[in-house]
């Protein structure tokens, strides 16, 4: 073979070579322009304090190439937001971060959505909640003011909550089904606002999640009864001079045989591919090993479940089923369900 036919021989193997292992040489998916982050609430709450703490440590640690945008859509409880990415089939640029108002606003309001209608990602955490009282009242665990409430007589004491037909009330619901109590809901806008409400003795207990009352409980102005989990929570870091997160006892233990627990999750558009997929849950990942991610879980006191794929749909519909059923039982559903 001469010289020119064995240089031609040399190029066309490399070729071939390079064709061969062209697949696996190539960069996994990463987003090609700035992704939307969409919180289906308001400015402020809990939603978007964890999309915004997800956006910051994206950003400081360099995660993404490209930009995370926070854009806030909380029309229709929810709804504006979940609609989005269910019609942005195909779109990998899209993240919604999910309450279970994922489940409750289309139950109660019979908006055309499912959370089929859009990719799971990751559950995040789920939030706790728990049973408050003003500090100033006599009662010390979760049977004594389940007591005083069946003794005042039904609808006499107010519980109050964030916004009507979503989780404060469905939880309160469930706490008269489980107890036979019956109470007056007051729904509120936030819950900063249902903490300042009991401080001011203008209701009588809340069901507020950790966060919304920490502030309160440190000042000696609110007293928890108990925690609506399974198993008490892990932080053992003193909150005020005699209590931990810990030291609540939940409220199977306290007396009241109610649990709830909030979901915490992210989703993308629907129809995406398997690799872009992958990138979120393997970014979401990098996000809940950084510190800053540990510090806000316990601050606000969450239940740190994570999961993703199978796992996670599979907890999906079994809550949907769950909160189907606690909105039957209290008639908050959408007539259309």
């Amino acid at each position: 073979m001469n010289s020119l036919n064995r240089i031609r021989l040399a190029l066309s193997v490399t070729a071939a070579a390079c064709m061969a292992v062209a697949p696996s040489a190539q960069a996994a998916w990463e987003p090609a322009k700035p992704v939307e982050f969409v919180v289906p609430a308001g400015t402020g709450g809990g939603a978007d304090q964890m999309a915004r703490l997800i956006q910051g440590i994206v950003i400081k640690y360099k995660l993404m190439n490209q930009p995370m945008i926070v854009v806030n859509k909380s029309g229709g409880a929810g709804a504006e937001g979940f609609l989005d990415i269910k019609g942005a089939k195909g779109d990998p640029h899209k993240l919604v971060v999910t309450l279970s108002n994922l489940f409750t606003t289309p139950l109660a309001t019979g908006v055309p959505f499912n959370w089929r209608d859009m990719t799971p990602v990751s559950m995040m955490a789920l939030d706790q909640f728990v049973l408050w009282v003003n500090a100033e009242t006599p009662y010390k665990t979760g049977k004594e003011y389940l007591d005083a409430v069946k003794k005042a007589g039904p609808s006499k004491m107010k519980m109050g909550g964030t916004g009507s037909k979503q989780e404060d009330q469905i939880l309160t619901a469930g706490i008269e089904k489980a107890t036979g109590t019956k109470f007056i809901y007051v729904p509120f806008k936030g819950g900063g606002e249902v903490a300042v409400q009991l401080v001011g003795k203008h209701i009588d207990s809340t069901v507020n999640n950790p966060i919304e009352a920490v502030a309160q409980w440190r000042a000696g102005q609110l007293r928890p009864l108990c925690v609506f989990d399974e198993k008490r929570m892990p932080y053992k870091t003193k909150v005020t001079d005699t209590m931990s997160w810990g030291d609540i006892p939940t409220c199977k233990e306290s007396g009241v045989p109610t649990s709830y627990t909030m979901l915490r999750g992210v989703f993308t558009s629907p129809g995406v591919t398997a690799d872009q997929l992958a990138f979120y849950t393997n970014l979401l990942k990098k996000v809940r090993e950084t510190p800053e991610w540990k510090d806000y879980m316990e601050k606000g006191a969450f239940n740190q479940t994570t999961m993703s794929g199978e796992e996670f749909t599979k907890w999906l519909g079994k809550a949907e089923n769950d909160h189907r059923q606690l909105m039957k039982d209290a008639g908050f559903m959408a007539t259309t369900n």
